[in-house]
């Protein structure tokens, strides 16, 4: 997963794939709210993960994304 995430951060975002660690947080990364949006519609269509913008934003590191969207996957 945090591969999978790193890949849509980096070549969809435009965020630095050095940038991009398991303890890097949204501001660390330069997620802005807009891009969270983004990455919820992204993380639906390429992933098939139903995770909302909101869900994102009560997330503080890249590892809490990457649980969650381990969560998420495991229901479907």
């Amino acid at each position: 997963m945090l591969e999978q995430l790193q890949e849509i951060l980096s070549n969809k975002l435009k965020v630095s794939p050095e940038a991009i660690t398991p303890e890097a947080t949204r501001e660390d990364i330069e997620l802005d709210s807009l891009a969270v949006v983004e990455l919820s519609l992204l993380l639906k269509s390429e992933l098939g993960l139903d995770i909302s913008d909101d869900d994102l934003l009560e997330t503080e590191t890249v590892a809490d994304m990457v649980r969650l969207m381990e969560e998420r996957s495991a229901k479907v």
